[in-house]
Formats: C-alpha cells, structure tokens, sequence
C-alpha cells in the first residue's frame, strides 16, 4: 500500500488549523473577553486590554481623570479571580496627556518614594506627598496601599498621572558566610 502525500500533508495542515483555531477562540472567549469585561465595569476605566502571559496578566488601561487606582485593582482582581488565578496583575495605564508640571513633581519625590519603597517604610510616602503638593502649587498628590502595590496619583488642572509601584515581599535568600 502506498501513501500518497498530499492527502497526509492537507489532513496534518487542516487539523492543525482546528486546533490552533480552537485554542485562540477558546483563549479569546473564555479569558480575554471576560477580563476585558471586568476591568471596563470597574469605576473609572474608559478602555482596558488584557495580555495574558504565561506567569502574568497584564491590563493596558485608559482611566477617567478621577479614577481610584486602588479601588479598579482590586474590582478587577476579585471578579476576575478565576482567570487570573496564581498568575501577577500589572495594571499599564496608558497616557492621557502628560503635563511638565506632573512630570516635575514626579521627579522631585522620586528620591523620597523610591527610598521609602527599598527600606519598607511605606509610611513615608504620603509625607513627600504632602512635600511635593506644598513645593509645585496647583498639585494634587494622593497615595494609597494595600497587599500588593502602592498606588500614586498626581492631579494639576490639565493632566493627570498614574503610577502603581509593586509591593516586593522580603524574600530568604542563602547569606555568603554561612
């Protein structure tokens, strides 16, 4: 009996279309449209797009300019517990506009909430909060925590700015002179 390769050749090329085919439908319908759905009920969120990787999730965000960063993290991670399972949320909140006054600001606390983050004293940022708002007139500056990340927001009258700084937890590694 001999095979004949071309029906061997369209039967391996059309089955695995099916099953890639499948595999993208069933991704798109039972993880991404679900999640997308999550994220754009919570408060706040105009646009979201979710990228899914192997040891992540990550939400590509457009926010109203009063949105809670804390509060959309936390919506999103509980409704979407069973997609998102042991896997990180990062939220990646895109640009809305960006305002040298912010970016100003943003700089001039960095050293304050960067050193605050390294050494764990997360009591320390609203304090430089409070330095940048009283050192760049017409700032708003708000900071908010919970288990995972710290969430900052600075406002003036244009612009708004966003950033969510992960909570790294300490971690037990071998000393070199043990």
């Amino acid at each position: 009996m001999k095979i004949r390769p071309l029906p061997v050749v369209l039967t391996a090329v059309i089955t695995a279309g099916l099953l890639i085919g499948g595999w993208f439908t069933y991704r798109n319908e039972a993880d991404l449209k679900p999640l997308d759905r999550i994220a754009t009920s919570a408060p706040g969120v105009t646009n979201a797009k979710p990228v899914i990787g192997r040891s992540s999730i990550t939400l590509n965000l457009t926010l109203d300019r009063d949105a809670n960063l804390r509060n959309i993290y936390d919506t999103i991670a509980t409704e979407g517990d069973d997609i998102i399972g042991s896997k990180d949320l990062k939220l990646n909140i895109e640009k809305s506009g960006s305002s040298e006054k912010l970016e100003d600001a943003w700089a001039s606390m960095l050293f304050e909430v960067a050193q605050a983050m390294d050494h764990r004293s997360y009591s320390d940022i609203p304090s430089a909060m409070k330095q940048a708002e009283s050192k760049n007139p017409g700032i708003q500056a708000v900071s908010e925590m919970d288990d995972t990340n710290v969430y900052i927001t600075l406002k003036d009258d244009k612009a708004v700015k966003y950033i969510v700084l992960p909570r790294v937890s300490n971690t037990i590694g071998v000393w070199p002179n043990a």
